[in-house]
């Protein structure tokens, strides 16, 4: 796949979110809105061995009823395999801590699909409002997959958060803020070589120097985020869609050796 140029600030626009990305990094194309792509990710597939959609649902009121106890060992227990596989049952309970409390939700509908995963979508409510989300539950009813509506926040605010979850190696929380098409691409374990990877070349994290949004358009903003290493500062671009979900991490090659 070809490097980013000079000119990548000049050439984010309509055409940003389907560009394929520098190599190492992850490529991605343009993504519906939040309410698009559980359906496009799950439906027409045949009825096979899937939950109902009771049973779904049940896993769903399971998984929730884990998040609002802040249980994070009863939490870490319901992830998939390739969710567990970059995390802990520690590392989840300070995730679950800092995060609002959760005191209600609603299911609002169950949806199944591709590899007999069902979608729920569900309407949280904490202590600072109302969210949208989608629970995407395999058929031993653990979470696959998760993503929530941030509409509401700023580019840079969800840009920061997953730069925050990346390099506090909670990669299962980093991957909760991609779309849905982009987590159905790259599992934890991935996102997790791919940030190694990166520090083989620029050393070691250090702190995160800046957080600006680039370039703004109908279909995307893009964020750059200047990152410093132990031998190296590397700008690392994050493109979100209209609906603040990000469907592009890059880590260019254009790093400013120390």
């Amino acid at each position: 796949m070809p490097a980013i140029e000079e000119t990548v600030m000049a050439r984010v626009g309509a055409s940003l979110l389907a560009s394929v990305l520098l190599a190492g990094g992850i490529s991605v194309v343009s993504q519906p809105s939040l309410q698009a792509a559980p359906a496009q990710w799950l439906a027409q597939a045949p009825k096979t061995a899937g939950l109902s959609d009771a049973a779904a649902r049940q896993a769903a009121e399971r998984i929730l009823e884990a998040v609002k106890a802040r249980d994070g060992k009863r939490r870490f227990s319901q992830f998939a395999t390739a969710l567990q596989k970059t995390s802990s049952p520690a590392m989840v309970q300070g995730s679950l801590e800092r995060w609002p409390q959760l005191q209600s939700w609603t299911i609002e509908s169950v949806r199944r699909g591709l590899n007999d995963n069902s979608s729920v979508e569900v309407t949280l409510t904490n202590e600072n409002g109302t969210r949208r989300g989608t629970l995407v539950i395999n058929p031993k009813g653990q979470l696959v997959a998760q993503v929530f509506d941030f509409k509401d926040k700023k580019s840079t605010q969800v840009a920061r958060a997953f730069m925050d979850a990346l390099t506090d190696g909670q990669f299962v929380t980093a991957r909760s803020l991609l779309t849905l098409d982009l987590q159905k691409e790259i599992s934890p374990s991935a996102l997790q070589r791919k940030w190694l990877k990166l520090q083989r070349s620029t050393g070691n994290f250090q702190k995160i120097d800046d957080v600006m949004e680039a370039d703004h358009g109908s279909e995307g903003t893009l964020v750059l985020v200047e990152t410093s290493f132990n031998r190296m500062t590397d700008n690392i671009f994050i493109i979100l869609n209209s609906a603040n979900d990000i469907t592009g991490v890059d880590f260019p090659i254009d790093s400013k050796v120390r």
